[in-house]
């Protein structure tokens, strides 16, 4: 199934992915891609709040990965500086994957080692603020709440 939506803000991005958060458990992998300023940490934070995290949400992109304490915890990977995961690096990844709902930000360099995604997102500029944000999931039922 797959959801065209539209927002006009970062607050906007934010609350759709509250409404998606809202339906992830502990152990689900949403993709989230998009260009550079696009809104990708934009729509993790709105997640993690959603999830209970209080603490700042940023782009990990230069230390790669955050756990954030939440109920679940929520993990936030950027894999913007990969060409591809090698198995070395993804034993450094793997930690994130364990008890934690994972938010992963430029997921195609990690396509061969990721889990697979309950969920994808991808964040287009629309435009000033705007963005146009398409969902995509094979369960239904995760996406029927958040239109």
């Amino acid at each position: 199934m797959r959801v065209a939506l539209a927002s006009s803000s970062a607050a906007e991005t934010e609350g759709i992915a509250a409404r998606l958060a809202g339906w992830l458990v502990s152990g689900d992998v949403v993709a989230v891609s998009g260009e550079l300023g696009s809104g990708k940490t934009t729509f993790v934070r709105g997640a993690c709040r959603e999830l209970g995290v209080s603490s700042p949400v940023t782009s990990p992109t230069f230390t790669i990965g955050h756990r954030y304490r939440g109920l679940p915890d929520v993990s936030h990977l950027d894999l913007y500086r990969f060409s591809g995961v090698s198995p070395a690096e993804w034993g450094d990844l793997e930690p994130y994957f364990e008890n934690a709902i994972v938010f992963v930000e430029w997921p195609e360099a990690g396509r061969d080692v990721l889990p697979p995604p309950r969920a994808s997102v991808l964040l287009q500029h629309a435009g000033g603020d705007s963005r146009r944000i398409l969902l995509t999931a094979d369960d239904a039922a995760l996406l029927e709440g958040i239109t």
